[in-house]
């Protein structure tokens, strides 16, 4: 089990990157969260098997075409053990 903290830059805002997110994450038994930033970026945080983590980061980049990641920055981060949802934040 393996928590990342992820900053995501691209075309991520207005496109319906958060509900993407939010059911691949559900799909492959993720837990976190995600929500917008002011400055254009998404953030999120993603909990679970590193194999499905970035089976989730693959296919963010390809589910949709309206999607478009240029970077992501992520950092292995502590786990939180009484999580059990993937969410959307506002």
């Amino acid at each position: 089990m393996r928590r990342y903290h992820l900053l995501v830059s691209g075309r991520v805002q207005g496109v319906g990157f958060r509900y993407t997110a939010s059911h691949l994450a559900d799909l492959y038994n993720l837990t976190g969260w995600v929500m917008n930033r002011y400055d254009g970026d998404v953030e999120m945080e993603v909990q679970g098997d590193p194999g499905n983590i970035d089976y989730f980061l693959n296919k963010l980049k390809t589910q949709s075409r309206w999607i478009r990641i240029d970077r992501i920055d992520k950092k292995e981060i502590p786990c939180t053990d009484d999580e059990t949802v993937f969410h959307v934040r506002f």
